[in-house]
């Protein structure tokens, strides 16, 4: 569907599909090889994997915090816990070190946010106090890359459908930044700021992009998840969810027409969860335009 069948400032609603009660649904991601959705709770360390022809939900239980998981090309997952970038083997319950953290010395920083770039690179940020976190890059040689310092919270990484793109959130600030990213060095450059969310909207968490290069942005605090055009800041569209704190939203089903919502229990006062008893569920709605295919991790 194209912008003029989607009205600008359309408002609609999404559906609740799972009552989780997550206390930090994160992460989601949809994996086109097994027809799957993937995503994270990460205080209590689950990893869910959710198919929508059964309507079943499985689940991982790990020792430490969970923030990001990705496919990989070779049919495992990449998962970042609290110490490090793991790659994951659903069959045999196997985890196995990729990288570690490099912030393992700050006791208060952990990995965040995470996906692969056009070319199959790992980018996943972490989160810590006071501009003290970093966003890395994670090459298929397992190796590490520090891409930018004096992050707050590293979130909404998507790259745009012809590859020129990088759009970047980190929380804290309101802002989505785009960056001239060339894909053949995995270098970024040139940051300039493409979406400004308004403070009484929330704070701009994870993110997807459709197949029209527009962005879908997760609102924590704010109840829904907004769509916007990148290269005008422009509004064009606001997805109303029944939790206070939404974390991350992705694009899938078989035609990629479904945008899958995770929201939190977490920093909700009782008097909310009482409102919208259902805050930490798993979301869903077609709202009229397809997503583009996930990156899968190159190593």
């Amino acid at each position: 569907m194209s912008d003029n069948l989607l009205p600008q400032k359309t408002t609609l609603k999404a559906s609740l599909l799972l009552d989780t009660r997550s206390v930090l649904g994160e992460g989601a991601i949809w994996n086109d090889v097994d027809q799957k959705l993937y995503w994270v709770d990460i205080d209590p360390g689950l990893l869910h994997w959710f198919d929508p022809l059964t309507v079943h939900n499985e689940t991982a239980v790990f020792n430490q915090k969970i923030s990001t998981v990705v496919p990989t090309q070779h049919g495992n997952l990449l998962v970042a816990l609290k110490d490090g970038i793991y790659s994951y083997k659903k069959a045999s319950n196997q985890l196995d070190l990729v990288v570690s953290n490099p912030e393992n010395d700050s006791s208060g920083n952990r990995f965040n946010d995470g996906k692969c770039d056009p070319s199959g690179r790992l980018w996943v940020g972490t989160m810590g106090d006071e501009q003290s976190a970093h966003l890395y890059r994670v090459d298929p040689d397992q190796s590490i890359h520090t891409m930018k310092t004096q992050v707050s919270t590293s979130n909404g990484l998507v790259w745009s459908p012809d590859k020129k793109k990088m759009y970047y959130i980190d929380t804290s600030t309101h802002k989505v930044v785009a960056y001239d990213y060339d894909d053949q060095s995995g270098q970024i450059s040139n940051p300039a700021d493409a979406i400004i969310i308004p403070d009484d909207m929330g704070k701009p968490d994870g993110s997807t992009i459709d197949s029209e290069g527009m962005i879908w942005i997760a609102l924590w605090g704010g109840y829904a998840v907004t769509r916007w055009n990148p290269k005008t800041g422009a509004l064009l569209c606001k997805v109303k969810v029944a939790s206070k704190n939404v974390t991350s939203c992705a694009f899938g089903g078989k035609n990629l027409d479904t945008l899958y919502i995770t929201t939190a229990r977490t920093k909700t006062s009782e008097e909310e969860l009482k409102l919208y008893p259902n805050s930490g569920g798993l979301f869903m709605i077609k709202p009229g335009v397809t997503g583009v295919k996930t990156n899968h991790f190159s190593g």
